[in-house]
């Protein structure tokens, strides 16, 4: 048995979960989420929350098994809490502006970056070198973060680049002189 699959997802009060064959769609204060089920997993309602179960052992079942079942739980804390993935900027000069909704960036190119939020994803400055990608997909912000990051990643000599909150950067030495 899959350890994760095995747990029910439990349904905070305030989220509505409609099942529909392989449809499952989760309604919430934040926003509605749809995942479609891969085939031999089946999801139910159960006591305690959602049910994810699987017909057999074979290897593709117990593969999608823990897989459906988290995805069904990232759905639920997306539409009561969202997710947010903050990134920060390192380097001379490089920073970060708000413009209406879209992202401005001054990452040393000759021209300045401007990065356009998806349907469902919002942008937030909290100063000139630090901002957050925001969203109730957990998929689609770290995707949109990856992009970001993706412009200017951060470099091995002096770390200079966009970095997530945190992340630490791998340095190399250098040449060394006489």
């Amino acid at each position: 048995m899959s350890r994760i699959g095995k747990y029910p997802v439990p349904v905070p009060s305030g989220v509505d979960i409609t099942i529909d064959g392989a449809l499952v769609t989760v309604k919430g204060p934040k926003g509605t989420l749809s995942h479609s089920v891969a085939q031999p997993i089946t999801v139910q309602q159960g006591d305690e929350g959602i049910e994810v179960k699987r017909p057999n052992d074979e290897r593709i079942s117990k593969s999608l098994h823990g897989l459906t079942r988290t995805l069904i739980a990232n759905m639920v804390e997306g539409v009561t809490n969202g997710y947010e993935k903050k990134l920060e900027i390192v380097g001379t000069g490089y920073r970060v502006a708000l413009k209406g909704t879209d992202l401005e960036f001054a990452l040393g190119f000759s021209h300045p970056v401007v990065i356009a939020p998806p349907e469902g994803i919002s942008f937030s400055v909290e100063g000139p070198t630090k901002f957050a990608v925001a969203g109730i997909d957990k998929q689609q912000v770290g995707e949109i973060a990856a992009n970001i990051r993706k412009v200017r990643p951060p470099e091995p000599y002096k770390g200079k680049g966009v970095r997530y909150a945190g992340e630490q950067v791998r340095r190399k030495a250098g040449k060394t002189g006489k």
